[in-house]
C-alpha cells in the first residue's frame, strides 16, 4: 500500500500531461572567451550545479517538497584578477496540493547562502520562493500561473511566471515553458532527443576581499542552447550535451548599494556605481545528467503489497 500511495501522489505531483518527475540533476560546463568591455582582457566561466527534489507524502492530495541545489561558478571578476569561486546553496521546502481534477498548486520556500564562502555571515543569507497555480486543460496540456521572488544583495527581485506544459499524443513532441525564467522544446527520436532550451537567471553573491570592503556580484544571465539527449536505462537516465550562447554578466558593486525593486528584466531606482567592466557574452558547452522517475511506467508494473 505504501508503494501505491507514493505512486498515486507522484502522479498528481507531476504535471498532468507530464508522466514523470525529475528527482536528480547534475551539470558541468564552461563559457569561452568572455571579453571585458573596453579592455583587451577576457575570462572564461566554469560552472557546476547539482540538485535533487523529492516529495514526502502527507495524504493522497498533499505532500511536502524537500530538496536542495548547489552551484559553483569560477571566473575573473575584474580584468587580470585571480579567479574567484562563487557558490550558492539553497534548500527547497514546500507543499504541492491537488484540489480537483483541473486545479493544483505548488508553493516552495528557497532560503539560500550565496557568496565566495569566505567569512560566511548572516549577510550571505537570502530568502526567496515561488508559488504556482496549475490548470489542466486536457490530457496533453496544462497551464501555469505564478510568481517568483527573492531577496538579493541588490534588493528585492520578483517576476511573474506564465507557462504551459504540452505533450503530443504520440509522446514525441514536448514543450515545457515557465516564462520568462525557462523554456524547453524537444522532439524524441527513439533513444535520442533533439531540443532547444532557454534559461534566464538573476542572482547575487557577496565577495570578501582581505583588508578591503565587501563587494557583491550581480549576475544576470540569459542562456540559449541546442542539445542532443540520450535516453538510457528505459528513459530513466538522461545524458544531455548542450551548446549555446550565454550573456553571463557579473557586475560588481559595493555592499549596501541597492535598487528600489527588480521586476523581471527591469530595475527601478538603480543609481549604483559599477566597479568592473561589463562582461560580453560567449559560447558555452555543458554536459548534464538527469534521473527521471516515470510515474505511469512504474504504476503499471508495481503490484499492490499489504502492510
Amino acid at each position: 500500500m505504501k508503494k501505491l500511495l507514493l505512486l498515486t501522489f507522484l502522479y498528481s505531483f507531476s504535471v498532468s500531461a507530464q508522466e514523470y518527475v525529475d528527482l536528480f540533476r547534475v551539470g558541468y560546463g564552461q563559457t569561452y572567451n568572455n571579453n571585458f568591455e573596453g579592455t583587451d582582457s577576457s575570462t572564461y566561466v566554469k560552472f557546476f550545479d547539482v540538485g535533487f527534489t523529492f516529495p514526502v507524502v502527507l495524504n493522497k492530495n498533499h505532500a511536502l517538497i524537500i530538496g536542495a541545489d548547489f552551484s559553483r561558478n569560477n571566473l575573473q571578476l575584474f580584468p587580470d584578477a585571480e579567479y574567484t569561486n562563487l557558490y550558492s546553496t539553497n534548500l527547497k521546502l514546500g507543499l504541492a496540493s491537488t484540489w480537483s481534477e483541473k486545479w493544483s498548486t505548488t508553493i516552495v520556500l528557497l532560503p539560500k547562502i550565496a557568496s565566495d564562502y569566505n567569512n560566511i555571515s548572516d549577510d550571505d543569507f537570502y530568502f526567496g520562493g515561488f508559488a504556482l497555480l496549475k490548470l489542466k486543460k486536457n490530457q496533453n496540456l496544462k497551464y501555469r500561473f505564478g510568481v517568483y521572488a527573492s531577496q538579493e544583495a541588490f534588493g528585492l527581485f520578483t517576476t511573474p511566471i506564465l507557462g504551459w506544459y504540452y505533450l503530443s499524443p504520440n509522446k514525441r513532441f514536448e514543450m515545457d515553458m515557465s516564462l520568462p525564467i525557462s523554456a524547453d522544446v524537444s522532439y524524441k527520436l527513439g533513444v535520442i532527443s533533439l531540443g532547444i532550451d532557454y534559461f534566464g537567471i538573476g542572482r547575487s553573491y557577496k565577495v570578501h576581499y582581505e583588508n578591503l570592503p565587501t563587494l557583491y556580484a550581480d549576475l544576470s544571465s540569459l542562456e540559449f542552447a541546442g542539445y542532443l539527449q540520450f535516453n538510457t536505462v528505459e528513459e530513466s537516465v538522461l545524458l544531455r550535451a548542450k551548446l549555446g550562447y550565454s550573456s553571463n554578466n557579473y557586475e560588481m558593486y559595493a555592499e549596501g548599494e541597492k535598487i528600489d525593486l527588480g521586476v523581471s528584466a527591469f530595475s527601478f531606482g538603480d543609481d549604483r556605481t559599477q566597479l568592473n567592466p561589463s562582461l560580453k557574452g560567449g559560447v558555452f558547452f555543458k554536459l548534464e545528467a538527469i534521473y527521471r522517475f516515470h510515474v505511469k511506467k512504474k504504476s503499471e508494473i508495481e503490484e499492490p503489497v499489504s502492510n
